[in-house]
């Protein structure tokens, strides 16, 4: 595997507030065994050449040449490379990386607000044209890196997202969630900022609250309207990631990761990860190691 490729650790840290986003242009020579790994970054990724798997809650997507993935904060996924001469390039960004940037009627949000197996595919040759297109010119600009490629690279993804999102309202399967305002998210990094720094721990919304300088409610009510969610799911979401991480690489008995993560016992990690994920912290970690045999769906 080349210096270039995006192997990484599986459980990431978190990118500054002063650096929001990680490119990688990736390119693997052999083929490449599951790996599962999360991070409180957005990623988007674009298969150029190859073939790779990724793997979303124990759902598999076999993405060819334009296909693309997109991965929420916190979500738990896997990928792996099937053939060799695999070549891709990855995207890891914080929300405010495109801010109120303009994804026409809906917020570029949207697509990473729902749950995987509904969110934006490409299943036209033409779009697999444009997304392809767009792949290549932003792996260049990774590669070159030069002046001004973090702004070309926002154009470049805001774009593809649009044209993701214009067949997926086109479907009827893209919720009615508001356009992101930068200022939002910018009074907000606070409260990101300590659900990212402290994953393993409930904060609070007086807590988060405090840190923007709002008031609980004012908060909330922003929360809601900038990430398209209530601060305690998204605080769920993140200790659910971190518990469904050490249910996969570490032999720890389940009580224990769910007093690591803050919840109040095992069958109340058991209760919150049935409605999240669709299965218990043990099928999860059956599943997904069972999937490194194929992948579950076409």
């Amino acid at each position: 595997m080349s210096a270039g490729s995006f192997a990484s650790p599986r459980y990431e840290p978190r990118l500054s507030a002063a650096s929001s986003l990680q490119a990688i242009a990736g390119f693997n020579d052999d083929p490449l065994p599951l790996d599962i790994h999360v991070h409180p970054e957005i990623e988007v990724g674009i298969v150029l050449t190859g073939e790779e798997w990724i793997l979303f809650g124990g759902v598999a997507m076999v993405c060819a040449p334009g296909d693309v993935w997109l991965c929420a904060m916190w979500e738990p996924h896997g990928w792996e490379i099937r053939p060799p001469h695999t070549r891709n390039v990855v995207l890891k960004f914080m929300p405010e990386f495109l801010g109120d940037a303009s994804g026409g009627d809906m917020s570029w949000l949207a697509p990473f607000l729902a749950p995987a197996i509904y969110r934006p595919r490409v299943t036209s040759t033409a779009l697999r044209r444009k997304v392809l297109a767009l792949g290549r010119w932003l792996r260049r600009e990774v590669e070159e890196r030069r002046s001004a490629w973090e702004q070309v690279v926002r154009v470049e993804l805001l774009h593809l997202l649009i044209e993701l999102g214009r067949d997926w309202e086109s479907a009827g399967l893209s919720p009615p969630t508001k356009r992101v305002r930068l200022n939002a998210l910018a009074r907000l990094m606070p409260a990101l900022s300590l659900a990212h720094s402290f994953p393993w721990r409930r904060v609070s919304v007086r807590e988060a609250a405090a840190a923007c300088g709002l008031s609980p409610s004012q908060f909330q009510n922003l929360f809601r309207e900038a990430m398209g969610a209530s601060f305690g799911a998204f605080c769920l979401r993140t200790r659910l990631a971190v518990a469904a991480h050490q249910a996969l690489h570490t032999q720890l008995p389940m009580i224990a990761i769910a007093e690591e993560t803050g919840f109040v016992d095992d069958s109340h990690l058991h209760h919150c990860f049935v409605k999240h994920y669709g299965c218990t912290p043990a099928q999860y970690r059956e599943r997904t190691q069972a999937a490194a045999q194929g992948p579950a769906m076409p």
